[in-house]
Formats: structure tokens, C-alpha cells, sequence
């Protein structure tokens, strides 16, 4: 039997490796993601039965537990040193490297050219990656050259990096093999991650570096493992039993027969010209490449001869970095207005004159926030220097000083939303201004409506992202009100919604009038208030009406309601037209039942901390929530010494071994059936 367990895992650790490679480095995937997604399941579930089984190179390895209390430090053997930078941004750079290269290794100007291999200087965050017998041991920051960081657990979590070297058939990997390269970002990857956080409300990355480099230093790697992160390989630390190859562009090559990802826009150059044209080309192509780069890299090709030049200081004398110019110009503000994102953030635009840079015509530059106008001091009518690299949209870098020129006023927020009129309000300490017309704001209604319909909160089943975009567009849909006089024919009208779509998704939203008054709370979408909270709010209160007049002090005294959320409560119930929907909601008849008051310390599990983790046998997440607060305990998503009890299932994750180290108390269902029966007794 054991022969047999090893084959199945040994067949789904390559299956994986496979996909995961075609998927995440071809770009190709070959499988369904549900098909991944069973064989993964499938390897967890038999290296948690036999974890004997279980190999530090296994896909399931990927993401490492729980978050980091410090880096520790690491010495680089080989350390990891810069390299001299050459400024001159024509082709004079590279004809000077090649003077100092011929001259350094005294070759007669009769001798062949010199043999370079040109590359990349990618913008990201320089790492060491620890091979030992072939399995990634070790993975570290550059640091001060000498001494680095190990991120070895959020390293992990690229999946541009091998777990496990490739080898030929027959062969065994090196002993030691220190590989050193770049962590970065594509400009699209981190577009769509900055897209869907500002519709999550969360922090977005300021720009491709900033995002790898972060991602990388973060003490939780389950931060880095939801970031879109890749590596390049570009070179080698220490070695032991390994013989590399004799050229720099052949243990390039080398490496990419370990499995490791070596950037494609790279060539072998002969002399300084060939340098230049590469230099010229990478630059002409700077817009189409997916990834940021800030200039190219020169090294002399021959290994043998990288040794004889040796190194200067802290930088080679066979390398050097030809940059590019920074992509920016300059411009005037013809205006500063302000757009609202689709989670009613306030974010101030530059209008200007239509400048080129970056290989594009510019007319908008964003300003990010209030704070920031405010700091670069731009108004209506500067001159302005305008960036275009690093971030997707472009940024003014400042004002030019003008002699002689009356400038405008300093910029200042609106007090209104443009986009409808609410009241624009700005958290204590927080740099984002946020309109609070969550309901009726045409720039937030498709994230409002999604959110109230939700399953957790009014449960309107049928209603997806396409179809709420075309209820949208075409005006049958203004605020979540709407939604209770749509119609059949309507519905049916619509593209890709049959007559029998359309009575099913009319029978759901009738269904969805008969309520609670937590998940009623939860679906207005208040900000900062999430589904435990609301039902906080609505033990405590009972009723809609008393919410709405409580004044900060009660919100405040609530438990999990602090100054912040206090402050969001009220602001959203200040509004007139925020109002106005719940009324228009209440009259189409959605309704819950209410009380004159309630208390928070009501059922036998007030005051305790539940922690779900793994599949319960016979309940669902939320119908297990569902008890334990009806009980009056509280359910978190994140173990910690306020934690009671933590009920475990199976295919349980980091959270078990967590409750173990605080010596929380674990309980299994049926455990948590017993207790609730027991608070139901007694």
C-alpha cells in the first residue's frame, strides 16, 4: 500500500509542477482550474495522513504558515555587490565601457572585439535564492551587499521559482548552487491587482517596484503569495560541485535547464556598437516589454577574463549599467479635478496640456490624494514635470517655478461629490477622502448592488457582474431600491437572459424582501462595517431607527466599534439620499423583524472567540457561524490569545498549528455540538 501512496503523490507533485509551470511562466494553461484544484486538495489530503510523505519541494509547500515576528539576517558568502553606472545616455556609454575593458585587460587595438553579454536592468528587488542538493534552503534580500534578510518563506510563495533544480535523467544537481536575481512585476499583473483592491477598498501598490519590493519584505508571506510577483534569474553566488560554464550567455542558458526563469531580451554583443544598437533597441521596444526596466547591463562574456578584471571598490570592472534617460517632460494644468472610484474614494486628477512622454500622449496625471497635492504644491496653471515610469497612469513629479507668474490658489477638496452630490468625508489620520453616498452614487452603484445582493447579505440569487453592469448601463438600476421593480419582460429583454432566467431572478429578489435586520445592515454597504459587525450593531440596537440616531458615544461604548467605524455609521446615516433608499426599500416591502433593544451579552457563548478552520463534516461555514452567534459567541477569521475555541474539520490549515502554540482549545463538530447544546440547556 505504501508503494503504491508514494506513486500517487510522486504523480501529483509532477502533474502539479507541470501545470503550475504552464500556467504561471508559458502563460498556457493545459488544465481546467477545477482539475488543479482536485489534484492539490488531493496532495494536501495525503500529506496531512502521511506526513512521512511530505517533502520540503512539493507544491503544497508553496505558501508558507504563519507570519514572521523579524527577518533574520543572512551573510552572503559570494556578497551580492552593485554595479557601476554609466550616465551618459548616448552611445558614448557604451563606447567608454569597451575603452576601459580593452584597456584593463591590455588587448592592442589589433585584437578581435570584445565579446559582451547584454541584458536587462530590471526594476524590482535584487534576491540570493540557496540551492542545497537541488532544493531551495535559503532565499535573502541583497541588504548592505554583505548581509541580507532571509525571506526564504515569502520567496517561496513566487511560483517563478523552483522549488527543486531540473536535472538531466542520470544526473545529480549541485551540492551548492547560489542563484541571484531579480523579484519584479508585469505593469498589467499590477493593474488588475490595484483593480480589484479598490473595489475590496484596500491599499493599493504605488508602482511595479515598490509593489516586488514590498511584497518581499512583508513579515506575513501570505501578503506576498496574493501579490503577483516573478523572478529572474541573472547570475550566480557561491558553488560548490558544479563547473559553470565558460561564457556568461551560456550559463544563462545553464540556468534555464535548472528550471530557473532567465529573461528572453538578452543578446551577445561584439564591441562597443553592437552594445550601442542594443542599448537603442531595448529602449525603442521600453513600451511593448511587460515589465519595467531602467536601462541595459554590460558584461564582458568570458568568464575567464570577468576573474582577470576582478572588481573596483564594491562593483565589477567587466560590468556596467548603461541607464535611460527618465521618462518625463513638461507640461501645464489647465485644471485640477477629482474622480470617484468605485469605493466612493475621491482621487484628484491633473488636467493638462497634451504632452508626449513615455511613448504616449499625455492628458491626465493623477495626484492620488488631497495630502499630496498639497505637498508637490500643484495648482491650476503650473508648469509641471509629468513621470511615466514605474506606474501605469501617469504622476506629476512638481511644479516648475515660473519668475514673475501670479499663481493660482492652492488646491482644495470639493465638499460634495461631483458625481452625486453627497457629502465628501475624510477619516481622522487617513489620507483618502471618500464620498458617502454609497447607495446612489452612479460611480459606486455596481459595487453597492453586487455587495447588497450578496449571499450574506440579501441573498439575491442570479444576479452576476455582467448582468448588473447591463441593469446599470441601461438605467433600469440607479440605486438597490430599483431591484424590487424590476419585471419579468425587462429582465428577459436583456442579452443572455431567457424568459426563464427572468422569472427565477424576479422570484429570488421577491424572496430576498423577508430579511434580518443584520444582514440588512450588512448589505447597505456601510464602510468599515463587515457582516460580524453589522450583527454587533444589530443585537445591540434591535432596531434600524435606533442605529440611526445613535450618537458617537453609544456607537463608541459597542464592543468592535471604535472611533473609526463610529464615524463611518454616522456619516452614512447623515446622508439625505442614503435615506431616502432605505425608505424607498422599505415601501417596495423588504422588512426584518425588530425589538425595542437588545444586548450584546445574551446567549450561554457571550464574550467567547470562535475560530473555524478545515470542512466540517455536516455544516457549512456559515451555518456554523450562524450558531455559534445565535448562541451570543463571536466568530474571527485569525487565531489569537482572545481565541476560546477553535472548531477544526478537516483539511485543516496554519490556524490549528497557531491554536496549539497559544494553547487555545480545540474542538472538533461534534465537540461544538455538545457545547452548543449544552448553552441551549442551560
Amino acid at each position: 500500500m505504501m508503494e503504491s501512496l508514494v506513486s500517487r503523490i510522486t504523480e501529483l507533485r509532477a502533474q502539479l509542477e507541470n501545470w503550475g509551470r504552464a500556467y504561471y511562466e508559458a502563460d498556457a494553461p493545459i488544465v481546467e482550474d477545477a482539475v488543479y484544484d482536485a489534484a492539490f486538495r488531493e496532495l494536501e489530503a495525503l500529506e496531512r495522513d502521511y506526513p512521512e510523505l511530505k517533502t520540503p519541494d512539493s507544491p503544497t509547500q508553496r505558501v508558507g504558515g504563519r507570519a514572521l515576528e523579524k527577518f533574520a539576517p543572512v551573510t552572503h558568502v559570494v556578497p551580492m555587490l552593485s554595479i557601476q553606472t554609466e550616465t551618459d545616455v548616448t552611445a558614448a556609454g557604451a563606447v567608454a565601457f569597451d575603452a576601459r575593458v580593452r584597456k584593463e585587460l591590455e588587448l592592442p587595438e589589433t585584437a578581435a572585439l570584445v565579446e559582451y553579454s547584454a541584458e536587462l536592468k530590471f526594476d524590482g528587488l535584487a534576491v540570493s535564492l540557496r540551492y542545497e542538493n537541488g532544493l531551495l534552503a535559503q532565499g535573502a534580500t541583497r541588504g548592505d551587499g554583505a548581509t541580507g534578510e532571509d525571506v526564504t518563506q515569502n520567496l517561496k510563495t513566487v511560483r517563478d521559482i523552483p522549488l527543486r533544480l531540473l536535472c538531466a535523467v542520470g544526473e545529480a544537481p549541485p551540492p551548492l548552487l547560489e542563484v541571484r536575481g531579480e523579484i519584479y512585476m508585469c505593469r498589467d499583473d499590477l493593474a488588475r491587482f490595484n483593480e480589484k483592491a479598490k473595489a475590496r477598498g484596500e491599499k493599493t501598490l504605488v508602482n511595479p517596484r515598490n509593489g516586488a519590493a514590498g511584497s518581499i519584505r512583508q513579515l506575513d508571506p501570505a501578503i506576498a503569495a496574493a501579490r503577483p510577483l516573478k523572478f529572474f534569474a541573472y547570475g550566480l553566488g557561491a558553488v560548490e560541485g558544479w563547473m559553470p560554464p565558460e561564457t556568461h550567455a551560456a550559463l544563462l542558458d545553464a540556468l534555464v535547464a535548472f528550471g530557473l526563469p532567465v529573461c528572453a531580451y538578452r543578446a551577445v554583443a561584439l564591441g562597443a556598437t553592437a552594445l550601442a544598437a542594443f542599448h537603442d533597441r531595448m529602449g525603442q521596444m521600453r513600451a511593448e516589454i511587460p515589465f519595467e526596466f531602467d536601462g541595459v547591463v554590460y558584461k564582458v562574456n568570458r568568464r575567464d577574463w570577468q576573474m582577470r578584471l576582478g572588481f573596483r571598490s564594491r562593483e565589477p570592472r567587466w560590468a556596467v549599467a548603461h541607464k535611460y534617460p527618465a521618462e518625463e517632460a513638461q507640461t501645464r494644468v489647465e485644471a485640477i479635478e477629482v474622480q470617484v472610484g468605485r469605493t466612493g474614494a475621491i482621487t484628484p486628477v491633473a488636467r493638462l496640456q497634451p504632452v508626449f512622454v513615455g511613448g504616449v500622449t499625455v492628458t491626465n496625471a493623477t495626484l492620488h490624494n488631497e495630502d499630496e497635492v498639497h505637498r508637490k504644491d500643484v495648482r491650476v496653471g503650473d508648469v509641471v514635470i509629468v513621470r511615466r515610469a514605474g506606474d501605469v497612469i501617469p504622476e506629476i513629479v512638481g511644479s516648475v517655478p515660473e519668475a514673475g507668474v501670479a499663481r493660482a490658489v492652492p488646491f482644495a477638496l470639493p465638499a460634495t461629490c461631483p458625481e452625486c452630490g453627497s457629502h465628501i468625508a475624510r477619516e481622522e489620520g487617513g489620507a483618502i477622502a471618500r464620498c458617502t453616498g454609497g447607495l446612489v452614487c452612479p460611480a459606486q452603484i455596481k459595487g453597492a448592488i453586487l455587495h447588497f445582493a450578496q449571499r450574506r447579505a440579501m441573498d439575491v440569487e442570479g444576479l452576476g457582474d455582467k448582468l448588473v453592469d447591463q441593469l446599470v448601463a441601461g438605467g433600469l438600476v440607479k440605486t438597490p431600491a430599483d431591484l424590487y421593480g424590476l419585471g419579468v419582460s425587462q429582465l428577459a429583454a436583456l442579452a443572455r437572459m431567457g424568459k426563464k432566467s427572468a422569472k427565477n431572478l424576479v422570484a429570488s429578489i421577491e424572496k430576498s424582501k423577508t430579511t434580518t435586520l443584520a444582514r440588512f445592515i450588512f448589505a447597505l454597504g456601510l464602510k468599515n462595517v463587515g457582516e460580524s459587525t453589522a450583527q454587533i450593531l444589530a443585537r445591540h440596537f434591535g432596531n434600524l431607527e435606533a442605529l440611526r440616531t445613535a450618537d458617537a458615544e453609544k456607537l463608541i461604548a459597542i464592543p468592535d466599534v471604535g472611533e473609526i467605524v463610529a464615524e463611518s455609521i454616522r456619516g452614512f446615516f447623515a446622508e439625505p439620499h442614503n435615506l431616502e433608499v432605505i425608505a424607498r426599500l422599505r415601501k417596495k416591502g423588504v422588512q426584518w423583524a425588530e425589538t425595542e433593544g437588545a444586548t450584546l451579552t445574551t446567549g450561554g457563548l457571550a464574550g467567547k472567540t470562535f475560530v473555524l478552520t478545515g470542512t466540517l463534516s455536516s455544516l457549512s461555514r456559515d451555518e456554523a457561524k450562524a450558531l455559534i452567534e445565535a448562541a451570543g459567541g463571536k466568530v474571527s477569521g485569525a487565531v489569537s490569545r482572545k481565541t476560546r475555541y477553535v472548531i477544526a474539520g478537516k483539511a485543516v490549515g496554519s490556524k490549528l498549528e497557531k491554536a496549539r502554540e497559544l494553547g487555545v482549545e480545540v474542538l472538533d463538530e461534534a465537540g461544538l455540538r455538545v457545547l452548543l447544546a449544552e448553552v441551549e440547556q442551560g
